[in-house]
C-alpha cells in the first residue's frame, strides 16, 4: 500500500514511528499491563538540561495505548484515548533510563481507566500519568479498518 491510499486502508506500522523516534521498547506484557524503558536522550531536553514534559508524556501515553489494546484483544471494539493527564514528580535527568509502567485500573464496556508510573534508573518516581480510553464497535464493514492486536509490542 502506498502513502497515497486513504488512512483507513493502510496497515498499522509497529512500532508506530512515534515510538522508534523515543527509542521505546516493550520490556514486559501481558493482558493489561506493559512495561516499557526508553533512554533519556540529550535532544529530549528543555533549556534546564532535563527531559522536557512532552517527551515523559509520549512516553506513558505509548504505553496506556498499548495496555488498552491488550485489554480489549479479541473484542470488537477500537480504543480511542480521550484525554492524558500527567503529573511530573521529579526532574528526568539526561543520560538515564526511563521505564515507564502502564494498567488498565479499570472500565467496562464503553470506557477504560489507565494509569502509569515513570521511573528513573535510580528509583526515583519521575511522573505519574492517567488516560480515559472510549471502546467504540467494530462492525464487519470496518473489517478494512487497522486494528492492532498486541502482537507485536
Amino acid at each position: 500500500m502506498s502513502q497515497d491510499e486513504p488512512p483507513s486502508l493502510r496497515r498499522i506500522q509497529v512500532p508506530p514511528p512515534c515510538d522508534l523516534t523515543l527509542g521505546l521498547v516493550c520490556t514486559a506484557k501481558d493482558q493489561s499491563v506493559t512495561t516499557w524503558t526508553m533512554k533519556a536522550d540529550e535532544r529530549f531536553s528543555n533549556p534546564a538540561g532535563v527531559v522536557q514534559g512532552g517527551f515523559i508524556a509520549a512516553m506513558a501515553d505509548s504505553a496506556m495505548g498499548a495496555a488498552s489494546v491488550l485489554w480489549v484483544k479479541g473484542r470488537k471494539v477500537f480504543a480511542a484515548n480521550t484525554d492524558l493527564q500527567m503529573s511530573f514528580l521529579k526532574p528526568a535527568r539526561v543520560g538515564s533510563t526511563l521505564t515507564c509502567t502502564a494498567r488498565v485500573v479499570g472500565g467496562g464496556d464503553r470506557v477504560l481507566f489507565v494509569e502509569a508510573e515513570v521511573w528513573d534508573d535510580s528509583g526515583r518516581n519521575v511522573a505519574r500519568g492517567r488516560s480515559t480510553y472510549l471502546l467504540t464497535g467494530r462492525t464487519d464493514t470496518d473489517a478494512k479498518a487497522p486494528v492492532h492486536s498486541g502482537e507485536d509490542l
